[in-house]
């Protein structure tokens, strides 16, 4: 039996949290990771070396790697403040820029590199070109850059991407629209809507080819609003923000967490980027034309509230075989 093709499109630490589950299924799993992260070591090196951002793709890599954990932590492993120029840069984001320009372009960095660490699926970067990230607030401000949209006092109404470092028209990476097109399922999120999801939606053929796929698409809806982004979100708003962007209505499926997070449980020093639970909007969804799966996904480590990467895959492994049936 051919196995099922299942893409998840995202970036952050949203989605390794998924796909360390997912590649221990009997799935083709291709991830696509968003390239328009400008702040802290990924935002260094792309000034420096004219490289697509490493962070993202870094984090992916271990996820789905096979590899002994101590591996992972090395790749993980943070230089300290007082370490002058490689202060805050991780190995695994130095390692990835060093082959990225070895080999001409992150695209082949990142087949070399999941050999190296036995990646159990494919890593496609969206874009073989960094991206810049363009946030037009309600009040018609335009902040440029994905690491000051949050910073700015306003509501996002809509994003986009332009090329870094020439005025083309962004464009998709080798084999991305392919995988989009020929997939079983496609698995968005769970990640920062405006910042992680959206940068990777708004590519042109990316969002062409999420609206001619004959994939079902699970949007995982986030645990937490988000300082910046989010601020009093409806699950339904994150959906909504979702099909605007693309133009129609093309999720069909919405996992939905419902397990509450304990009172005065988050580490507003850790994750103060978070704000409040994400609050339901049942009638919303259904005006969004979408399947809602309310379901406990929650998972709390070390202050954090985080998706449960077992649970929120064995109900992408029952929504892709009912649909087989």
């Amino acid at each position: 039996m051919r196995k099922k093709k299942i893409v998840v499109i995202g970036g952050g630490t949203g989605i390794p949290v998924i796909l360390a589950s997912l590649r221990k299924e009997d799935v083709e799993l291709t991830a696509i990771v968003t390239v328009a992260d400008d702040g802290g070591s990924s935002g260094k090196l792309r000034d420096t070396i004219d490289i697509a951002p490493p962070g993202d793709l870094r984090n992916v890599l271990v996820a789905m790697s096979d590899m002994p954990s101590v591996y992972g932590q090395i790749f993980q492993y943070r230089f300290r403040a007082e370490d002058g120029p490689l202060s805050g840069h991780p190995i695994g984001n130095l390692v990835i820029a060093g082959v990225s320009e070895m080999q001409g372009s992150t695209y082949n960095a990142l087949k070399i590199l999941s050999k190296f660490f036995h990646v159990q699926g494919r890593i496609l970067p969206s874009s073989e070109s960094a991206l810049t990230l363009h946030a037009v607030f309600k009040d018609k401000t335009e902040i440029v850059g994905e690491s000051r949209i949050a910073d700015y006092p306003g509501t996002i109404d809509h994003v986009y991407v332009t090329n870094t470092y020439n005025e083309d028209q962004p464009t998709a990476s080798r084999h991305v629209v392919n995988a989009i097109m020929t997939a079983d399922m496609i698995v968005m999120g769970p990640g920062s809507l405006f910042t992680s999801i959206l940068p990777n939606v708004v590519i042109p053929e990316i969002r062409e080819a999420l609206v001619g796929t004959l994939a079902q698409v699970v949007y995982v809806c986030n645990i937490m609003t988000q300082r910046g982004e989010t601020e009093n979100f409806t699950d339904a708003d994150h959906v909504r923000i979702l099909h605007e962007h693309v133009g129609v209505p093309f999720i069909d499926t919405v996992l939905v967490n419902v397990e509450a997070v304990p009172d005065a449980y988050m580490n507003s020093n850790e994750f103060d980027e978070y704000l409040v639970q994400v609050t339901h909007d049942f009638k919303g969804l259904q005006t969004e034309n979408v399947r809602v799966i309310y379901e406990n996904f929650l998972k709390l480590v070390d202050g954090g509230a985080f998706h449960n990467g077992d649970a929120v895959t064995e109900e992408i492994m029952r929504i892709s075989e009912r649909r087989s049936q």
